[in-house]
């Protein structure tokens, strides 16, 4: 069963890393979305307590984790991701999105759709990045 409660330790931990972490995953997930369709991202409604264990390890870095080596599996994303944009034949072909309960039942996502939620996904979770950075020198970047 889908459980939230305890995520809150986790995103409280002031580290890029995770954020960066959960972009990629993020990314990656709806990518494999585009061509595999729901099965690519499974079925959030029946989540085991290990699979929300998982997730939740992709908001913070883990031990023998490196900035370095999740900024190269970002770009790895970022770069498979451009490969699959090339190579679409069509950027309107939809796929049923996966049972959710955030997700409106029987909905489907163009392709297109899908890529803008990775860049909405994205600048959300650079904007939470910018708050740790925030706090962690002082500096503002606006204002």
């Amino acid at each position: 069963m889908w459980d939230r409660s305890h995520v809150g330790q986790e995103l409280s931990e002031l580290c890029l890393g995770g954020p960066i972490k959960h972009v990629t995953s993020t990314e990656r997930q709806w990518t494999a979305f585009i061509v595999d369709g729901p099965s690519a991202m499974g079925d959030f409604t029946a989540m085991t307590e290990a699979e929300v264990a998982r997730w939740a390890d992709e908001f913070r870095m883990l031990p023998g984790e490196t900035l370095a080596g999740v900024l190269d599996a970002y770009a790895e994303a970022a770069r498979r991701t451009e490969e699959l944009i090339a190579a679409l034949p069509d950027l309107g072909a939809t796929q049923p999105l996966p049972k959710a309960p955030w997700f409106e039942a029987d909905t489907e996502w163009s392709a297109c759709r899908v890529l803008v939620h990775i860049v909405a996904e994205t600048a959300q979770h650079a904007g939470h990045a910018d708050i740790i950075r925030e706090s962690l020198d002082g500096a503002k970047s606006m204002g």
